[in-house]
């Protein structure tokens, strides 16, 4: 059986396989400013109350503080509902984005996550099944903690090879340009990544909704554990009991799909505009010339990507027609970086820090884009008018290459 398989059956406590629709509990649900808004008001058609306060995770991120009257009716609606049923997981804004607030309290292998948000599969790297919902479906799971999904067929993503000069950013870039973007309710098993660490592989779970997936996931493994118990603080007897409870792919299970992706002579990858699998090696492009930068989003904005930035820029300046935007994934990262001096940094070359949130990488706030505007991003998305004007063009990279670019002021991943 492949993972999403055999964590399925154990929910259910019998065996399920791909193609077979099922009703499932839900362990945890998060909606976010934008989504609870829509998800409350099918909610109060369905029922009164919910069914269970804590097992929501309700979080404000994509437009804090409020930048427009929209938005902040919208945030209004959002702490009515929070109030209403006492919701006791709220995350008021500026505490970070939702998907790295999941990862930082909240999510364990062998759940079921439902998001009110595609890029909740960011959570298939804790060997969970995570995927996002729309409103209606959110609100159904809201009254009932329950439901339905049609068991995805899996595809087999195996990394092989070693290469320190790379990150997770640039292994799933390539990914992406491997598989596309039409595997259609797809769950992609990424299989060779023990040597990485979480943060590039809730990089890589990211993005698998950028080629149409239902979720990316990885097996539960040491790495896995000890995330759990030096960066969450999780107590040795929760850790063994995890261990114990431990799901693993059957080594003869046989896939929709498989790839091999070897990367030990990957150059650094970068994503051209219009869409995330538009991929090249990055000296293939270098000398486009780019008027900003942004080192941010659920996908590239944790303390190992700041810090591998803030290497780059110490001691330089940003390139005087570049502006460059940093915002950091969660609250606990931004304090972190201004312990370690990353925020200083970034400031003495040129940075302009924003709160901990989505920021520019859905185009709402907090450097959105002028027509004919080149942003390198180390986001997630890159088609038209993703970051404001339809007329704008978006490249998708890892931090270090963005913080390299960022000095240079055009693409470029050597200095």
């Amino acid at each position: 059986m492949s993972l999403v398989e055999k964590i399925l059956s154990k929910k259910l406590g019998r065996e399920v396989y791909e193609g077979e629709s099922i009703d499932v509990k839900v362990d945890l649900a998060m909606t976010h400013d934008g989504s609870t808004p829509l998800a409350y008001k099918a909610l109060k058609e369905m029922a009164d109350s919910v069914f269970d306060n804590e097992k929501i995770v309700i979080i404000f991120d994509h437009n804090i503080p409020a930048n427009t009257v929209k938005a902040a009716e919208m945030q209004k609606l959002a702490l009515e509902f929070v109030n209403r049923y006492n919701i006791k997981n709220f995350h008021k804004g500026g505490e970070g984005i939702c998907h790295q607030i999941l990862a930082e309290k909240y999510v364990l292998p062998n759940m079921f996550v439902a998001g009110g948000d595609s890029h909740t599969c960011t959570h298939g790297a804790f060997g969970a099944f995570a995927t996002g919902f729309g409103a209606t479906d959110m609100a159904y799971i809201y009254a009932t903690g329950e439901t339905w999904i049609k068991v995805p067929k899996t595809i087999k993503v195996n990394i092989v090879g070693k290469n320190e000069k790379i990150s997770g950013k640039d292994i799933i870039l390539r990914v992406c340009k491997e598989l596309g973007k039409r595997n259609i309710y797809k769950a992609i098993e990424f299989h060779g990544v023990e040597k990485l660490d979480m943060d590039d592989r809730l990089t890589m779970c990211n993005m698998a909704i950028e080629m149409g997936a239902k979720t990316g996931i990885m097996q539960a493994d040491e790495e896995t554990y000890r995330y759990l118990k030096e960066e969450r603080g999780l107590s040795e007897e929760t850790i063994n009991k995890l261990k114990k409870e431990r799901i693993t792919v059957d080594k003869d299970e046989e896939y929709y799909k498989e790839v091999e992706i070897d990367i030990t002579d990957l150059e650094e990858q970068i994503a051209l505009p219009h869409s995330p699998d538009n991929v090249k090696p990055v000296s293939e492009v270098e000398g486009i010339e780019i008027n900003q930068v942004f080192i941010g989003s659920c996908t590239n904005a944790r303390l190992k990507d700041l810090r591998i930035a803030a290497e780059i820029l110490k001691g330089k300046k940003v390139h005087k027609d570049v502006k460059l935007i940093v915002i950091p994934a969660s609250k606990n990262i931004y304090l972190q970086a201004l312990k370690e001096g990353i925020i200083e940094i970034f400031l003495k070359a040129g940075a302009m820090i924003c709160p901990p949130g989505c920021g520019p990488c859905l185009g709402a706030h907090q450097g959105v884009l002028a027509e004919g505007e080149v942003c390198l991003s180390t986001s997630n998305r890159n088609f038209k008018g993703r970051m404001g004007h339809p007329n704008s063009y978006i490249y998708l990279c890892s931090p270090k290459v963005a913080a390299i670019s960022a000095v240079k002021g055009y693409i470029s991943n050597q200095l």
